[in-house]
């Protein structure tokens, strides 16, 4: 860590304690003995997202958001619980590891989180998700809903096991080409 004062690139922690989002740490540098705070956080592997189309893009936690805020828009949902909500997708697709989530696998976790929370956040996520065209499409998703039995439910070892046949795959594919020059 290189001092802010001379640039010297010895110091010593003299004290650490964790921070919102990472470890706040202060340092004496060994040369000129001044002190300065260092503030540390996890860098996190990069997950994309694949869309229904085939591209690929960098999770974007706010995009997210701001479509789950879509549908808990004048709802009596609690900040709070949407930002929960939020941070349990993001933990879970963080456990994954890094890689690549499918679009739609992303919507169903949003689904199944939404649904006991708040049925009308959930009709409205779910018109969007399921690209609703009329008024019975609606009709059809509320019946399942009141039923008992909507979309699949998508676990974490549902993902899991497609990525490692994804691997399993470009492994094979690799293998057969030869070796690499």
């Amino acid at each position: 860590m290189k001092c802010p004062y001379c640039e010297a690139s010895q110091s010593k922690v003299t004290d650490s304690r964790d921070a919102e989002n990472g470890i706040r740490r202060r340092r004496e540098c060994l040369s000129c003995g001044r002190r300065f705070t260092t503030h540390e956080q996890v860098r996190l592997p990069t997950l994309l997202v694949e869309k229904r189309d085939g591209r690929e893009q960098d999770f974007d936690r706010e995009k997210l958001l701001a479509g789950v805020n879509m549908a808990c828009t004048r709802r009596p949902i609690p900040r709070r619980d949407i930002d929960r909500l939020v941070d349990d997708i993001e933990a879970e697709l963080q456990r994954l590891g890094s890689g690549i989530v499918q679009s739609r696998d992303l919507g169903l976790m949003v689904l199944e989180r939404l649904r006991p929370m708040d049925e009308v956040a959930y009709m409205r996520y779910a018109s969007v998700y399921y690209d609703f065209q009329n008024a019975n499409d609606f009709e059809e998703r509320a019946r399942t809903l009141r039923e008992g039995h909507p979309e699949p439910l998508l676990t974490v070892t549902a993902i899991s096991s497609r990525r490692t046949r994804q691997r399993r795959t470009s492994r094979r594919d690799s293998s057969r080409s030869g070796p690499r020059a």
